[in-house]
């Protein structure tokens, strides 16, 4: 079974109704059954970003208390792993979010990244295998 991981993009275009994303968003999401995941970095990234949003927060946060969206990475015990990511790919630059999600698909073989993020063509897990995703124009 596919473990799907969501990125900080498609969670602010899924409560963004004017993101030019939200459609394609809703759209991928409403095939998933729930939970999805993702990171603190990821939520923290996303609740700057719908901070100008009326109850864009608190929407966000409602779908983490729902368990629509779910945290279950520790950045604490990744952390090594986690600092070498953004050395390896430093050049890109990765984000600490990007690097946790990195992560979490090689914790988890069977994951895949709901993202608009282009970097991760760039990125690698466990050294050499493309990370698979779902972005726009691409699978979605």
């Amino acid at each position: 079974m596919t473990r799907v991981v969501v990125d900080t993009g498609p969670l602010v275009a899924l409560l963004n109704r004017r993101d030019r994303h939200h459609l394609w968003v809703r759209e991928v999401l409403d095939t998933v059954e729930p939970p999805i995941f993702t990171c603190e970095a990821v939520v923290s990234e996303a609740c700057f970003l719908l901070g100008r949003l009326a109850n864009g927060q608190a929407a966000l946060l409602e779908l983490l208390a729902n368990d629509v969206v779910r945290i279950d990475f520790r950045l604490h015990t990744e952390i090594d792993t986690v600092r070498g990511l953004m050395r390896k790919f430093a050049s890109v630059p990765m984000s600490l979010a990007d690097a946790c999600l990195v992560r979490m698909s090689e914790l988890d073989a069977q994951t895949t990244i709901v993202t608009m993020d282009g970097d991760f063509r760039a990125y690698r897990r466990n050294r050499r295998q493309v990370i698979p995703t779902i972005m726009p124009g691409r699978g979605g």
